[in-house]
């Protein structure tokens, strides 16, 4: 196929999913929250943008912030401001808008409004006043980065979102000291410029063999994923500045499990097996095999990878 004919293709392709986008249900007197890109453009829904350019006037955190990429992609609805400080006038301005029929968008800066962003409030106001909301999801840097760490498993897919870190150290160590405890990935956000001080809290209240990931930059040019034991972490850092640029998401991952003192016990051969099957497909597949392989019962093989699989 010729590149004119592949550019054919992709704009037949690109024509009907709009179509099929525009021609959904998009209910009046309701609510959009839609997750803009957290910094490639190219992250915007088809949902989100057809919203965007539907609704009748767009709620932003910062009209100044959210112009510009409204401007890029050709979206000319009216804004509206909605932040931290007169969110609840703004949920009142909304309401009054939902009640004469009109379509409202919520926007934050970056990524889910209501998601460690201005907006909860004015989901809550919205429903309470009896209007529909209706999420578009999209960009998140925390699911980005959990995606790009390798974090959680199928076996094991718990995690926590903390958000922000307190700026002070005795506060943050306070805080540490309760997340780290959960027994699962731990996703916070912190600025460069406490970095290194969180860094060193992290240290000193879970070790220096705990590992964490730096998730620096998500969708940006120059994004980066690096995890590393806290020992090492400000070592990595030294060798970089650039590291300590940009947006950080940072993964305090699980703690390594103790051993459990009333696991099965296998055969050395079985271990390798079952170690072995572990690096290519999911604890229940590796029991599975294993049992066809040795004629041990499948629970006690799944019950001897739960305590001895690796993390991560």
């Amino acid at each position: 196929m010729s590149d004119t004919e592949n550019r054919t293709v992709n704009a037949a392709v690109w024509q009907s999913m709009m179509d099929k986008v525009q021609g959904q249900v998009w209910p009046s007197s309701c609510l959009y929250v839609v997750a803009t890109p957290i910094g490639n453009m190219g992250d915007l829904s088809l949902r989100g943008w057809q919203a965007l350019e539907l609704c009748d006037i767009i709620a932003a955190e910062d009209t100044r912030a959210t112009r510009p990429f409204l401007q890029a992609w050709g979206i000319q609805t009216p804004l509206m401001a909605a932040h931290r400080h007169n969110e609840a006038q703004a949920a009142q301005a909304i309401i009054q808008r939902l009640e004469q029929g009109q379509r409202v968008a919520l926007v934050s800066d970056a990524g889910a409004p209501a998601v460690s962003d201005p907006g909860a409030r004015v989901v809550r106001s919205v429903r309470q006043a009896g209007f529909q909301v209706v999420p578009l999801p999209g960009a998140s840097a925390v699911i980005a980065a959990l995606m790009g760490s390798g974090a959680t498993s199928d076996e094991n897919p718990a995690f926590a979102f903390a958000g922000f870190m307190p700026p002070k150290t005795v506060a943050r160590r306070k805080w540490l000291q309760h997340w780290s405890s959960l027994g699962m990935p731990v996703l916070m956000f912190e600025s460069p410029h406490r970095l290194r001080a969180a860094v060193r809290d992290m240290q000193e209240v879970c070790g220096p063999m705990r590992e964490l990931t730096f998730a620096r930059e998500l969708s940006k040019r120059f994004e980066q994923i690096h995890t590393v034991p806290l020992g090492q972490a400000l070592a990595w850092l030294d060798e970089d500045s650039h590291r300590e640029q940009g947006e950080f998401v940072l993964i305090l991952h699980e703690a390594p499990r103790e051993p459990d003192e009333d696991a099965p016990v296998l055969d050395a051969t079985t271990q390798r097996w079952m170690k072995a099957l572990l690096e290519q497909v999911s604890l229940r597949d590796a029991a599975r095999i294993a049992s066809q392989a040795t004629g041990i019962s499948r629970d006690v093989l799944y019950a001897w990878g739960l305590a001895n699989a690796p993390q991560g």
